[in-house]
């Protein structure tokens, strides 16, 4: 059976949840014992997110191969369990520079390059990439980003009104999630939105094929039929996707709807009946926990939650793994102090820093994994969140008062934190080159690269094996002059690269659970199986509440 395309668009405004809608599907799909993947076309200019701000598009997700990415692929391996690549993002920016790249190369043997045909042939081939190889998917989803109406988006809308031409109806699918919104002053939901959406993608030349509404509450059978009129689809084509309190619900949400069955009808898909245990288990586990902790997140994106979707989805993983509630305190890294740190984790169960880019805030960070460390508090430092226990612990432990990060002062007599001068030779010769095609995302490590653990240490009872593979997003590196130095305070380098020439993860061994690491252990967390880091780092909490608890009893 060749790849079948499944095409899902959205109309009325934006976040509406067209990332989540296509994720479910494709576990809903995969509950059949089909194989999937999804494919995120944006259609903003930036070749990649890689440069972009957080507090503008949200988290960079990382793959594999070291692709910058839209958020939106976390979703994809959250639910999917299958690892995306580069393959499965592309923008109008990336669009565009191929395009023109082979404009300047004469591929186009001086013809006059247009949108159409060679812009949308360009996003063709990139959908069609999908199914080449020995192992093509059964089902491919292709998720439009933006909103229907948006200019910039055209031209994805016209590849695939193209594609559904060629690939003919029995291979292709138009989905379309939109507002359906309920007026609390009239007492009903209003369809007109809907009905204006599906008018401009017909003016396209696009006919959905399926509705799917975002709504408060359910929609009537009364109100799907006025829908499938006013929109011309078939009456049991139109579905609700409702608000839930565990984004987790939505796959057992869409099969009481019977979306996959009607997708599989209209693709001729093989009929098999879903397993959906796994799932059922899931979500009874999050609705059912034995306890709860408290973690502050200690960063400066923090007005944004979306800047650590990854983040926040592995704690809620780890607290399904160790049957507890995790309750999330957002820290401003830029209010914290050594006057009030005290004051602003108490009640904390543990102290996660997370990874950025910049100093702004660097110094609350830093006083927050003081706190942590004198204060036996469980504590987990990703990336940026290593570098600053380093930094901190060579203050204040070591003794090297000045200490800090060639990034925030590259004056300092010990920057114990660095970019290597040798950086790009040495990135030639130890590690996999990896270029994300733009000049800033070039110089960083990016992608998954292999680190040996060291035995008897908080991350070998985590991992359980001598050997793993993690995400790297980063630009600076522990300075290895200062190695012996720390270790002779007590530090422990207990994760390195192969060759022994990277620190990838530091610990304290008289601490109840102090551990940092460079690489980005949350872009590999799932919600059946969460990351062994973010599992331990939770159960260390978890033990603190009970202690606390027995001592408030006692």
């Amino acid at each position: 059976m060749k790849t079948k395309y499944i095409f899902v668009t959205g109309g009325v405004l934006s976040s509406l949840g067209k990332g989540l809608a296509a994720a479910s599907l494709g576990a809903l799909l995969q509950t059949r014992g089909l194989s999937v993947t999804i494919q995120k076309l944006d259609p903003y200019i930036n070749v990649d997110p890689g440069t972009m701000n957080p507090f503008q598009h949200g988290e960079v997700f990382v793959t594999d191969d070291g692709a910058e990415t839209d958020l939106d692929l976390g979703h994809y391996e959250r639910y999917l369990n299958v690892p995306m690549s580069r393959k499965n993002n592309t923008t109008s920016g990336a669009i565009y520079n191929n395009v023109i790249a082979k404009e300047r190369r004469g591929d186009y043997l001086g013809g006059t390059v247009q949108v159409i045909p060679h812009i949308t042939d360009e996003i063709k081939a990139k959908i069609l990439s999908l199914s080449e190889g020995d192992q093509a998917p059964d089902v491919a989803i292709i998720e439009i980003g933006g909103t229907v109406g948006d200019i910039e988006g055209l031209p994805f809308l016209e590849a695939i009104r193209q594609l559904r031409t060629e690939l003919g109806r029995d291979n292709c699918l138009n989905i379309h999630l939109t507002l359906v919104p309920y007026l609390r002053a009239a007492g009903e939901h209003k369809t007109k939105p809907t009905q204006h959406s599906v008018k401009e993608l017909l003016s396209i030349g696009i006919q959905p094929d399926i509705i799917l509404c975002r709504c408060e509450q359910s929609i009537p059978a009364e109100m799907r039929r006025k829908i499938a009129l006013f929109c011309n689809v078939d009456q049991d084509a139109v579905f609700c996707s409702v608000d839930v309190g565990n984004i987790y619900e939505v796959p057992l949400r869409f099969y009481e709807e019977g979306f996959d069955q009607k997708v599989a009808i209209m693709l001729r898909l093989p009929a098999r009946n879903a397993n959906l245990e796994s799932w059922k288990q899931l979500v009874y586990d999050c609705a059912h926990p034995q306890g709860k902790v408290t973690i502050a997140i200690v960063g400066k994106y923090v007005d944004l939650k979306e800047a650590y979707k990854s983040l926040h989805e592995a704690l809620i993983h780890a607290g399904i793994a160790n049957r507890v509630a995790v309750e999330l305190r957002y820290v401003n890294s830029e209010n914290v102090d050594a006057g009030n740190a005290r004051d602003t984790f108490e009640g904390c169960d543990g102290i996660l820093v997370p990874g950025g880019f910049g100093y702004r805030g660097v110094e609350g960070k830093i006083e927050a994994i003081r706190h942590a460390r004198e204060n036996n508090v469980p504590f987990f430092g990703i990336c940026l969140g290593m570098q600053c226990a380093v930094i901190e612990f060579a203050r204040h432990v070591a003794g090297l008062e000045d200490a800090n990060s060639e990034e925030f002062n590259p004056l300092s007599d010990h920057k114990v934190i660095y970019l290597m001068t040798e950086w790009f030779d040495f990135r030639t010769k130890h590690l996999e080159k990896r270029d994300t095609g733009s000049d800033k995302g070039g110089t960083m490590r990016l992608g998954a690269y292999p680190c040996k653990i060291l035995p008897n240490t908080h991350a070998a009872a985590a991992y359980g094996k001598e050997m793993v593979e993690e995400r790297h997003r980063h630009r600076y590196e522990f300075n290895n002059a200062f190695r012996d130095i720390l270790a002779d305070k007590g530090m422990i380098f207990s994760g390195l690269a192969p060759d022994d020439s990277l620190v990838e993860i530091v610990e304290l061994p008289d601490h109840p659970w102090f551990v940092g690491c460079q690489f980005h252990p949350e872009f590999k967390s799932r919600p059946m199986h969460a990351h062994p880091l973010f599992r331990d780092f939770i159960n260390a909490a978890k033990q603190r509440t009970a202690g606390r608890q027995h001592i408030a009893e006692g």
